[in-house]
């Protein structure tokens, strides 16, 4: 291999190193562990398609960057559809699931979510918790992490469940702690918010609302 060869490979590589950087920052800053599956397989793809330009260099460089640059802006375009779209998101992403619920493990929920204890006394050993007894509640996120909350961490005797995104009402959450439909609406307007559209977030805690109005602007 010649020097002007070797030359263009170090080349192409800091110019795709630079290129891969650039779309990632335009995709939005998101930590390893927070990554829905739609982004580490774009992650991944974009990946391959720098080792094999790396990999060329008889190539041309622009049909390399160019699927580069069309999933960047597939991604971004879902990213909008996700903000706009709960029942996307939950497509894309995924639901939270709680799997311990005041102390009282779930294991339908667990099963949905193809989760065993191996995995939840894993998960709840990296959190420094060597008791199953010592918690309150633990939710498997979309990411797959796993937040807990300890019983002693847990005195207002409930997390935050949301009844309301986007405007649309959970009905599932609704159930979990017995409520209906009719009921969410009817002390909705009892405080003033006879729309359920112009709701961004609404949750139920402590016999208290929390409410917050979609933002008007767009």
């Amino acid at each position: 291999m010649e020097v002007e060869e070797y030359l263009m490979i170090v080349i192409r590589t800091l110019f795709l190193y630079a290129i891969i950087l650039l779309i990632f920052r335009l995709m939005g800053k998101r930590e390893i562990g927070e990554l829905s599956i739609l982004d580490l397989v774009v992650y991944i793809m974009i990946a391959e398609l720098a080792v094999v330009a790396i990999e060329n260099p008889d190539s041309q460089i622009l049909k390399n960057i160019l699927p580069m640059l069309l999933l960047m802006i597939v991604q971004i375009i879902l990213a909008v559809f996700s903000l706009k779209s709960k029942t996307f998101r939950d497509v894309v992403d995924g639901k939270p699931t709680i799997i311990i619920n005041k102390g009282k493990i779930d294991e339908n929920a667990m099963r949905k979510q193809r989760y065993n204890f191996d995995d939840l006394l894993l998960q709840l050993r990296e959190k420094d918790i060597a008791k199953i007894s010592d918690v309150e509640f633990a939710i498997l996120e979309s990411s797959g992490n796993l937040s807990v909350f300890e019983k002693k961490d847990s005195q207002d005797g409930g997390i935050t469940i949301p009844l309301i995104i986007d405007g649309t009402v959970q009905k599932t959450n609704l159930e979990k702690i017995n409520k209906s439909d009719f009921w969410l609406r009817q002390e909705l307007r009892k405080q003033g918010y006879k729309e359920i559209s112009k709701i961004s977030f609404c949750s139920f805690e402590n016999d208290q609302f929390y409410v917050d109005l979609l933002d008007d602007r767009k």
